[in-house]
C-alpha cells in the first residue's frame, strides 16, 4: 500500500475549510425556490476513516459543521425540504448530508424509508458513542448492505420520516414511484 503524504495538512484543512463556500446554488436568499433531487455531499471521498475511527472523526466533525451551515441556509427556502445525514457503519466514504425538495425530475417527495427504527443497528462502538452524543438530532437506524443511521435535526424541514418505501441493496434512498 502506498503511503499517503500530506495527511497532517489534509486533517488541518478538514477543520477549517468550508466546502460550501463556492457553491452558489446553495444561496437560498437569492434562490428561495431552488429544488434538489437527492442532492448530497460526502466528506471522506477516499474512505480514510473506513478502518480507523481516529481518522473518521474529523470527517464526521466536518460533516456536522457543514450540516449546521446548511440548516442556516435552508431557512430561506420557501418550499418544503428534507435535510438529513446518512452515516454508514463501516464505510466513511458513504457518510453524507442530503437535501431533497419537490423537484421536476418526478422523484417523489418526501423520500421514504422502510424497516427503520429508533433501535440502533450499528456495530461500530466508536461510531455509536459519537452518534449518541448528538442530542439535537432524531436518529433512525436500518440495515441495507450494512447498518446505517439517518439523522435529522429537530425542527428543521420535514420531521417524520417513518414512511414506507422499498430498499434496493446499496441504494439507501428511494422514491416509491
Amino acid at each position: 500500500m502506498k503511503k499517503l503524504r500530506g495527511l497532517r495538512r489534509y486533517y488541518k484543512n478538514l477543520a477549517i475549510h468550508n466546502d460550501f463556500e463556492r457553491m452558489s446554488f446553495l444561496d437560498f436568499q437569492n434562490e428561495p425556490n431552488a429544488w434538489f433531487d437527492r442532492w448530497h455531499w460526502h466528506f471522506d471521498w477516499n474512505g480514510l476513516g473506513d478502518n480507523n475511527f481516529k481518522k473518521r472523526k474529523p470527517h464526521l466533525d466536518k460533516l456536522f459543521r457543514h450540516f449546521e451551515m446548511l440548516v442556516e441556509k435552508v431557512k430561506y427556502l420557501k418550499i418544503e425540504f428534507q435535510l438529513f445525514v446518512l452515516i454508514l457503519d463501516n464505510h466513511s466514504s458513504g457518510d453524507a448530508i442530503f437535501l431533497h425538495t419537490p423537484n421536476p425530475n418526478d422523484i417523489e417527495f418526501p423520500l421514504t424509508w422502510k424497516n427503520i427504527s429508533e433501535k440502533c443497528t450499528l456495530k461500530n462502538k466508536n461510531l455509536i458513542e459519537y452518534i449518541n452524543q448528538l442530542n439535537e438530532y432524531e436518529k433512525f437506524y436500518g440495515i441495507a448492505d450494512e447498518p446505517f443511521c439517518i439523522l435529522i435535526k429537530k425542527n428543521t424541514g420535514i420531521q417524520k420520516i417513518l414512511y414506507q418505501a422499498d430498499f434496493d441493496g446499496s441504494n439507501y434512498l428511494h422514491s416509491t414511484k
